[in-house]
Formats: C-alpha cells, sequence, structure tokens
C-alpha cells in the first residue's frame, strides 16, 4: 500500500507528465531546454504553428509550473523552470535508442 504522502506526490508526477505529454509543448520544451528565453511569438515562428496555438500550450506549461515568464516592456518571455524536463525529453531519447517506445 502507498502512503498517503507518497500518492499524492505521484498524483503530482502524474500531472505534470500529463502536461508535458503532447508534441507541441514537448517541442516547445525542447526549444527552450538551452536556457534561451523566447516569446510567444519566437515559438510559433520556430515551430511553424499558430501563434494562438503557441499560448495556449505556453500556458499549459506555465500553470503546471514547468516554465516561467519574464515581462520585458510588452513582451513576455518563456524559460524552463528547471531542467528537470529537458532531462526527460533525453531519457525518452535514450529510450528510442532501446527500442522501449
Amino acid at each position: 500500500m502507498v502512503a498517503n504522502s507518497e500518492f499524492e506526490r505521484l498524483e503530482q508526477y502524474s500531472e505534470a507528465l500529463r502536461a508535458i505529454a503532447h508534441p507541441i509543448r514537448l517541442a516547445i520544451i525542447n526549444l527552450l531546454s538551452n536556457r534561451q528565453p523566447l516569446s510567444v511569438s519566437d515559438i510559433h515562428e520556430r515551430l511553424q504553428i499558430e501563434q494562438a496555438a503557441a499560448s495556449h500550450h505556453l500556458k499549459i506549461l506555465r500553470y503546471n509550473g514547468i516554465l516561467q515568464a519574464r515581462r520585458e516592456g510588452r513582451y513576455i518571455y518563456y524559460l524552463i523552470s528547471d531542467d528537470t524536463y529537458p532531462q526527460i525529453l533525453e531519457l525518452l531519447r535514450g529510450a528510442e535508442n532501446f527500442n522501449a517506445l
């Protein structure tokens, strides 16, 4: 049986994984993994998606604490909150090499 506090922690992990479990959100994390802040315009141009779609996915990532936002004038720049999420991408890439996916 899982202790209550452990179960709560696992629920938090599950929510974070759900938040990144979309190809566009993974692509955003990949773009931001070099620690260079990018605006919504930068992201939508680089990923070649609609700006509204980029904003939607950024909102989900920010709400779940995966991204931080920093305002500079009229622009908001997004950054990865910590190195955990780029590491998850690396783990997934490694799993590809072992045909685990």
